[in-house]
């Protein structure tokens, strides 16, 4: 397969992302600390306040799954005793970390200088946390967030976290660091999300034109990278958002779809979906050509809000800096309730005059897939508009079955048809 041609934006990402490595890889020749930390409620903006550098296991082994080395990980911590069902992030980590941790840019990781989790919604977070902590032996702390399960966040909730983050975690990186904490550094770092974040929800709103200038599921893949992980907070991302935005209004000035990894755009678009659940990352393209080639573009997914809700109207907020991060943790979509969930799906299926709803269904993947069936069911009960079901996994090859899902979707494909069919026969 071709290289993939990438637009500016996607060129700036994948600096960011090298720069960021490279800081990670060099600590121990610059002083700086490190951190551990994972992509749903982190708190980068926290991190900066203290020169931590972020480094997040999740993205390493969507590296791993990209670079097609994920499947080898995972077999070594089979070996070792992990379980085919345990989540395959967790083993493609301790898989990497068992044959030498080396990094994207062939040199290896550091040993963290400490282990930050917030805890959103996935109890496996608590769990890998326990295990890099018996490797590392490092400061581990713990931000615990109360889930929503009646569907909203309450004044105790927030204050709760409040507390933790006043008497546990910034005290805890201020040791760890030997930098004095500065609220009005945070401040500043906030301001410069709540910028970033105004961009990147203009940008995936725009999938409600026809023809639709993003994909909000592959593309999207890309566009939410920097505000997910550790460059939220900086004027790195901020720059970024303002070229993804002058991109995307340049495709709709013209009239034209997302840039697909050939280098054409997508203009011929028969299907618009709504897709819950992450994508299969060692089949990227594959995956990615499916849709294309049949026609369908995402319009609005739930993946896509897994690091924040941000089109939900949450912005950072200078002005109430460590409420707007109890905030943050509180909405992420992995911390949202079923019935939420049912919501928030239906509504994009509306909003984006969708054709329907199609889930991925991740195989390891407790915290997306468990009641993916009844959000399904749910969904196409209260739209009137036809749901699929495909099964794949994070960074597993041998859960990639690509006739499979290929055949499903193809039968998906003509399940809209007929629906089109029925409504103009009515008609």
């Amino acid at each position: 397969m071709s290289e993939a041609v990438k637009e500016p934006s996607m060129l700036m990402q994948k600096e960011m992302i090298a720069r960021n490595y490279e800081a990670i890889t060099s600590k121990h020749e610059t002083g700086r600390k490190v951190s551990s930390t994972f992509v749903p409620g982190n708190l980068n903006e926290l991190l900066m306040c203290f020169d931590i550098v972020n480094n997040l296991p999740e993205i390493n082994a969507i590296q791993g799954g990209m670079r097609k080395a994920s499947g080898g990980f995972i077999m070594e911590a089979e070996k070792s005793g992990h379980s085919e069902d345990v989540c395959t992030y967790v083993k493609a980590d301790i898989g990497q970390m068992a044959k030498g941790n080396i990094a994207p840019n062939g040199k290896p990781f550091p040993a963290p200088d400490v282990l930050l989790l917030s805890y959103t919604g996935c109890y496996t977070f608590m769990k890998w946390f326990e295990l890099l902590r018996a490797e590392y032996k490092c400061p581990t702390l713990m931000l615990h967030v109360p889930y929503e399960g009646d569907g909203h966040a309450t004044k105790n909730m927030r204050d709760y976290i409040v507390k933790q983050l006043k008497e546990v975690v910034i005290p805890g990186l201020e040791q760890v660091s030997g930098v004095k904490f500065d609220i009005d550094r945070l401040r500043g770092y906030l301001r410069a999300s709540a910028r970033a974040e105004d961009n990147l929800v203009w940008c995936l709103e725009q999938g409600k034109n026809k023809p639709s200038p993003i994909d909000a599921y592959f593309g999207g893949v890309y566009y939410i990278g920097p505000i997910f992980t550790a460059f939220r907070g900086t004027e790195d991302a901020v720059t970024y958002y303002e070229t993804l935005r002058r991109e995307v209004q340049e495709r709709i000035d013209a009239r034209q779809g997302p840039l697909t990894p050939e280098g054409t755009n997508f203009n011929d678009q028969k299907y618009r979906l709504v897709v819950e659940g992450p994508p299969n990352w060692t089949h990227f393209r594959e995956f990615w050509k499916m849709f294309y080639d049949e026609g369908a573009v995402v319009v609005a997914s739930s993946y896509t809000k897994v690091g924040g809700m941000y089109d939900q109207g949450f912005r950072h907020d200078p002005d109430n800096p460590l409420e707007s991060l109890a905030d943050y943790c509180l909405g992420c979509y992995t911390n949202r309730n079923l019935p939420t969930r049912v919501d928030i799906l239906a509504k994009y299926i509306e909003e984006y005059e969708a054709d329907g709803l199609l889930i991925n269904s991740i195989k390891s993947c407790n915290s997306f897939s468990a009641g993916q069936l009844m959000l399904m069911k749910e969904v196409e009960r209260r739209t009137g508009k036809p749901s699929a079901f495909i099964e794949t996994d994070l960074v597993d090859p041998r859960y990639f079955s690509a006739a499979n899902v290929k055949n499903r979707l193809e039968s998906y494909f003509q399940m809209i048809e007929q629906k089109r069919q029925g409504a103009r026969s009515a008609a």
